[in-house]
């Protein structure tokens, strides 16, 4: 067998959010976030699952920590939460301030980076009711929290994620309905997108005017959508406007200073009255600011999409969660957009595993956006959910997870060999834990939790992810 090694400054970590894994949801001055409030809507989250407990990390996080160490991480990416921290969007919570700074201390002792996100989607519930994103009041109270979490933390963390999959806390949350607050209309889910990327630029603006030294950047997900027939018009034209709505929507403006024009036609003749709305929410500089120079991309990925025209005789099975609430396309534009399926191996959420789809997307970003400009990619969330099952000798035997992990570290180097600046990789998730709308239902971790005992144990993924560390080469 040949061995393939990362390069010396390759970084390898895990990945997680504070709603998903902390618990503690009402305790020490927290209020409700948008994810308490649609947790709670009948029909929303699958099994009527919420967060109030989850991983319990926030009474863990030292034990966390030193299970991080134990696997070898070198970094671990998290998210802060705004509930915790600027409780309903006002005055500072210094014990959630605080909580934050402890493990922070904790991941420097145990010589693990602290790679932090300031959001991954738990606006305060408050600020929801006063419109939340689609209000463009949100960008200055995201300022406020992202200099609270500064002023906290910025003599000992160096990189500074501003958001967290924007195409999920707006066109899936405001548009599709499927996350939290729920709603189904295409001029919020335009204005969420838009006030979400304004804050990203004046946060990135406002922390490099702090320490020009900071790493800063964004996290975006992104699908390859491939035409299932390159010759047909039809087919090509569901990939562009699947590309367009997923990738481009946020990649122009960050590295481009524009939205796609394409798009913006083809959302017209869908809804030409939220077309304007949008329209006039970009004032003048708004698209200067979302531009500011960054130096990270997060990159997100688990599938591609094959993509057609028509209708197919057999279409795939949905990957989205069996929730009861009725929602819509997250897509504006979907009308005769149809997957089609191509046989891949799938998912226990019936995702399609792609591994190559990722080396594609890797130069693609890298050929079309972020080389030109000396953006460094790290592949913030990569992962899958299996139906783990606990053996007789209380191990998981989780082969499946074990390959995924190692078909996608391969497509990561693919890339490197090609010339992509990519310098990491996250897995998604470090440990099982509240998976939005789909509760608890399905577990991504390579540590598996015992929801009942809070029991961490190590799946046999985790372990093969800690001896490619350890390693460093597959």
């Amino acid at each position: 067998m040949t061995t393939r090694r990362f390069p010396d400054d390759f970084l390898f970590g895990a990945a997680t959010a504070a709603y998903q894994i902390e618990g503690a949801a009402f305790e020490d001055g927290r209020t409700a976030s948008i994810w308490d409030a649609f947790a709670r809507v009948p029909g929303a989250v699958i099994g009527g699952d919420n967060g109030d407990i989850a991983c319990d990390h926030y009474r863990r996080y030292g034990d966390d920590v030193a299970l991080m160490k134990s696997l070898g991480l070198q970094t671990y990416r998290f998210s802060t939460s705004w509930s915790r921290v600027r409780p309903d969007g006002g005055a500072v919570n210094q014990a959630g301030v605080d909580f934050y700074s402890r493990l922070v201390d904790e991941l420097l002792g145990a010589g693990i980076l602290p790679w932090l996100t300031l959001y991954h989607w738990d606006m305060p519930q408050a600020l929801q009711e006063n419109g939340g994103w689609t209000s463009r009041d949100i960008v200055d109270r995201f300022l406020e929290y992202a200099g609270t979490m500064h002023d906290a933390l910025g003599d000992r963390v160096n990189v500074w994620t501003t958001l967290n999959e924007p195409w999920c806390s707006s066109f899936l949350s405001y548009t599709g309905g499927e996350h939290a607050p729920g709603h189904t209309s295409i001029a919020e889910g335009l204005l969420a997108a838009h006030h979400q990327l304004l804050a990203h630029g004046e946060t990135i603006r406002e922390l490099r005017g702090r320490d020009a030294n900071l790493n800063l950047g964004i996290t975006l997900n992104h699908t390859v959508a491939d035409p299932a027939d390159p010759q047909n018009p039809a087919d090509v034209d569901a990939a562009r406007r699947v590309d367009g709505q997923f990738n481009r929507w946020f990649l122009d403006p960050i590295y481009r200073g524009e939205y796609p024009a394409d798009i913006i036609e083809d959302l017209r003749a869908v809804d030409a009255d939220a077309v304007a709305q949008f329209e006039v929410a970009v004032r003048d500089g708004d698209l200067e600011t979302i531009s500011q120079r960054i130096d990270t991309q997060g990159v997100n990925y688990y599938h591609g999409d094959l993509l057609s025209g028509t209708a197919p005789e057999h279409p795939p099975v949905s990957g989205a969660p069996r929730t009861e609430r009725k929602g819509r396309s997250p897509y504006p534009s979907d009308a005769g957009i149809h997957a089609v399926e191509r046989g891949l191996a799938r998912t226990a959420q019936n995702w399609e595993i792609q591994p190559e789809g990722l080396t594609r997307l890797l130069r693609r970003l890298s050929d079309d956006y972020t080389a030109e400009r000396g953006v460094t990619l790290y592949v913030t969330e990569n992962g899958a959910a299996f139906d783990d099952v606990v053996a007789e000798d209380g191990q998981v035997h989780d082969e499946d997870r074990v390959e995924y992990v190692r078909a996608h570290l391969a497509a990561v180097l693919d890339a490197a060999d090609a010339g992509v600046d990519v310098r990491g990789f996250f897995y998604w998730s470090l440990m099982d834990n509240f998976e939005w709308a789909w509760g608890y239902d399905k577990r991504f971790g390579i540590v598996r939790v015992d929801y009942d005992t809070q029991k961490r144990t190590v799946k046999d993924s985790g372990r093969e992810y800690a001896r490619i560390i350890a390693a460093r080469s597959l």
